[in-house]
């Protein structure tokens, strides 16, 4: 069987399961389009900060149960004036990157530091994934 390959896979190979769990704790709501500090029930979760940590805060509450899941990673395109730098060195990236990958990761490529940072969000999303789920990437 193909595998793909690129620098630094081994050290982000297993990098999901040493994201610490943080438990996701109920801030506000919105009830009738107003912004409320009480629970509503909706279901929904407006998640702030790290897509990482977010990912592996859902896990308790959802692993194994999505049915769906549609993202739109960064392109990779090395465009830096977009909505979001897509150029995968912004410095929490790079930071990130040179805990993780080490001193390796100075001499990734564009692609090599993308594949790095999506690994571990794939691995989380899959644990996520319903046996009859499906994941869409834009």
């Amino acid at each position: 069987m193909p595998t793909l390959h690129w620098i630094g896979k081994d050290k982000v190979i297993n990098h999901h399961m040493d994201v610490p769990f943080k438990v996701l704790e109920h801030s506000y709501g919105f009830d009738n389009g107003t912004q409320t500090e009480q629970e509503t029930n909706s279901g929904n979760k407006i998640i702030h900060g790290d897509n990482l940590e977010a990912l592996k805060a859902l896990l308790p509450e959802y692993e194994g149960k999505v049915k769906c899941i549609y993202i739109d990673p960064p392109y990779n395109t090395g465009n830096e004036s977009w909505v979001y730098n897509d150029n995968v060195n912004d410095p929490k990236i790079k930071k990130w990157l040179g805990q993780v990958v080490g001193k390796e990761a100075e001499d990734l490529t564009r692609h090599d530091k993308w594949l790095c940072m999506m690994y571990p969000r794939l691995k989380l999303l899959h644990k996520l994934l319903a046996d009859d789920g499906a994941i869409f990437m834009l």
